[in-house]
């Protein structure tokens, strides 16, 4: 290869998109982008696609925002900026500012197009496109690699999934040398791969474009209206017949020194297992890699406590990730994760739930297979996840019967229940 890997990334700015609404995760982010959603514990999901950037080597980075987010915007600014500008390494906040007319983005190939100018200013030879709303550890500086070896104009990070699932995603098809001849986004009825009966292989939504092609297609597809400016749906189907666009498979060259994890978590049930996950002896997500660490930002908390060593009253938790500032009393945590600053009191058991940042659970309570929002406050003595005909009528309930709660519907509980 001609291009030592450090020039590269030098030469590569990553664009994150974070704009998008997550409606799949119904209340969830109903106040927030998805992007800016708890996950682990103590992370926020864009926190996986930042850390990516900077252990791949990639120090250019913007992030386009857009949907409510200010909680998004909050967490970048005391994360994520202490880039030395100086040096040319950065995370820019790029919201939308009506560039071109009066017109918001109008789909993921329009966010980019309308900050054209910003990054002609930026001189750059590649640009890598990503989401911030997946969970995942990859490693970008080997597909900027396999980029330049095969002098793409166009590289799409793919992976095989169960055909049954691939229609929430854009669907490919490859020739022997990986090149994409075919490329349907989102379609009813997906094509297998021939080798894998029962798979197809999926686009992760991770881009790297030459700048000169990105510009030229974005230029064009700005002038059609009927268009949905989007990269799956008008830009890549019509690149491939006529610029070489190439396939990346996730983790084909099976280096050891990057855990191959990715998951999409954009619905209710995908977002609790993944978060429920951790809490195993040996989860999928390694969050304990030295090598390839998540970094977020650290609120200044207490180490979590556990009080009470009475035989009827133990503050414990069994196979269980129970984050900084939380205090159990005398409860009892079964295959749960905590987030910081959860108080849970006496004789309370938590079974397969996760509990977001700042929520208090009183006394004799007693949740099973409940996903909890900040900050809501669980009074004594409530029973979530045991009775599903009374939970319908107040929490949602998902696919597979994860509860939602929220404060609004304890609210709407404790109304009903106390008379109106």
């Amino acid at each position: 290869m001609s291009q030592h890997i450090g020039l590269l990334t030098r030469d590569t700015i990553a664009l994150i998109l974070a704009g998008g609404k997550g409606s799949r995760l119904k209340q969830l982010t109903e106040e927030r982008a998805k992007p800016g959603l708890p996950f682990g514990g103590k992370y926020k999901i864009i926190d996986f696609t930042l850390s990516n950037c900077m252990n791949s080597g990639i120090r250019r980075i913007d992030v386009l925002t857009q949907y409510k987010s200010s909680e998004l915007l909050g967490h970048i600014q005391k994360a994520w900026s202490r880039m030395p500008w100086e040096l040319g390494e950065y995370v820019n906040i790029v919201p939308a500012q009506q560039q071109i007319g009066e017109l918001w983005y109008r789909g993921t190939a329009d966010a980019v197009y309308q900050n054209l100018k910003q990054l002609r200013k930026q001189h750059c030879k590649y640009i890598l496109i990503l989401g911030g709303d997946h969970i995942y550890k990859m490693d970008y500086s080997r597909m900027l690699r396999q980029h330049a070896k095969n002098k793409a104009d166009i590289s799409i990070a793919s992976i095989p999934v169960k055909s049954k699932s691939a229609s929430a995603f854009g669907v490919l098809n490859v020739d022997e040398d990986m090149r994409i001849i075919d490329f349907i986004e989102k379609p009813e009825h997906p094509a297998e791969i021939p080798t894998l009966p029962g798979k197809s292989l999926v686009s992760m939504g991770v881009y790297i474009f030459n700048f000169d092609v990105l510009e030229k297609l974005l230029l064009e597809d700005a002038t059609i209206d009927a268009s949905k400016h989007d990269f799956g749906y008008s830009i890549i189907p019509k690149a491939i017949n006529e610029q070489a666009v190439y396939a990346y498979i996730f983790d084909a060259d099976g280096c050891a020194d990057v855990q191959a994890y990715w998951k999409d978590v954009g619905t209710i049930d995908q977002y609790f297992y993944a978060n429920l996950d951790l809490v195993q002896i040996e989860p999928e997500l390694n969050l304990y890699d030295k090598h390839w660490p998540i970094y977020s930002f650290q609120e200044q908390l207490p180490g979590a406590k556990f009080i009470f060593d009475q035989e009827d009253c133990r503050g414990q938790a069994i196979d269980s990730v129970i984050t900084s500032g939380c205090i159990i009393s005398g409860a009892t945590i079964k295959k749960s994760l905590l987030s910081t600053r959860v108080t849970v009191e006496r004789h309370s058991v938590l079974d397969h739930c996760v509990i977001l940042p700042s929520v208090s659970i009183g006394k004799n309570c007693k949740l099973y297979n409940v996903l909890v929002v900040e900050d809501c406050i669980i009074p004594d003595d409530f029973m979530i996840g045991f009775d599903y005909e009374s939970d319908k009528n107040f929490y949602e309930i998902s696919e597979s019967g994860v509860i939602l709660v929220t404060q609004e519907m304890i609210d709407n509980f404790l109304k009903i229940e106390h008379g109106g």
